[in-house]
């Protein structure tokens, strides 16, 4: 076996799925990976599909049988939820003995490579029209800790285009934003395991209001997956307590790219005038 998830390797491998099989991944895929920890009766009941096509689509995953595919979602259920000790440990108890900063640097390299090839074109190109389209408004929101990516998206995004609005990841805050969304606004949320309550609720309401959700997530996939109109799932796991953000924030940064190109000359205008006020209010320093 890889070391790719289930639903990645689902994603993966939709183009070879016959339909019922689609119709299996689909019903997997909703609320993963618990959906899929049921008995193979039960399983394939929810999926309306025969009980061969459960264990037909569990040897195309590349697994022996159905207690090794549910022996993988178990493991990938406790990685979701997962704190910071839990994780160190896991990895210190691996860790070769080379310099943290070669061991750190392949992580995050891999973790580039896996993320980037895993993307879908088309998804790409969509999320940026979404997020470029002027017409629509764009809400920001991250979490705990992905509010870090919020505000660098959020930040740029400003400048590019207008009506863009930084949601406060407070969740007794969030419900004014809600109040001002419209149908085909688009709200882009950072969240990565493990994965929270609020921001959840957010993504449901964003919804219910008819929203467009672009979800930026981690290879074991946020519930918000289920509320979103495209998802980006990036690689986190590196020798450390904590998850890394570089992937995400690599991917983050090529959309930003693309968008800016897309308007370029209201961008432009916008930065001039930006740059306009800076220097009035001398707020950088000039050397001359």
């Amino acid at each position: 076996m890889t070391d790719n998830t289930i639903a990645e390797l689902l994603r993966e491998n939709s183009s070879t799925l016959t339909r019922a099989e689609r119709q299996l991944a689909d019903v997997i895929l909703r609320n993963y990976p618990a959906s899929g920890l049921g008995t193979i009766t039960t399983i394939a009941e929810d999926a309306d599909v025969s009980t061969p096509t459960v264990a037909r689509l569990v040897q195309k995953l590349g697994f022996a049988g159905f207690p090794a595919f549910q022996a993988t979602l178990r493991n990938e259920l406790n990685e979701k939820v997962s704190g910071p000790i839990a994780k160190r440990d896991r990895w210190a108890n691996k860790a070769p003995n080379a310099h943290i900063l070669n061991r750190f640097t392949d992580a995050v390299i891999e973790n580039i490579s896996q993320t980037l090839g895993e993307i879908n074109a088309d998804e790409f190109d969509r999320a940026c029209t979404l997020i470029s389209d002027q017409g629509r408004s764009v809400f920001v929101v991250g979490g705990r800790v992905t509010r870090t990516l919020a505000d660098y998206f959020f930040l740029h995004v400003q400048v590019i285009r207008e009506k863009v609005t930084h949601i406060n990841s407070s969740s007794n805050a969030w419900p004014h934003y809600i109040l001002d969304m419209k149908e085909g606004d688009v709200v882009v949320i950072f969240d990565i395991r493990r994965y929270e309550n609020s921001t959840l609720q957010l993504a449901k309401f964003a919804m219910e209001k008819g929203a467009k959700i672009v979800l930026f997530t981690d290879q074991w996939v946020s519930p918000i997956n289920a509320f979103a109109e495209i998802s980006f799932s990036s690689r986190i796991v590196v020798p450390s307590a904590w998850d890394s953000s570089v992937a995400s924030t690599l991917l983050t940064e090529i959309i930003i790219a693309e968008i800016q190109e897309r308007h370029w000359d209201e961008t432009k205008e916008r930065m001039e005038q930006l740059e306009e006020m800076f220097d009035r209010t001398r707020f950088f320093r000039k050397f001359s």
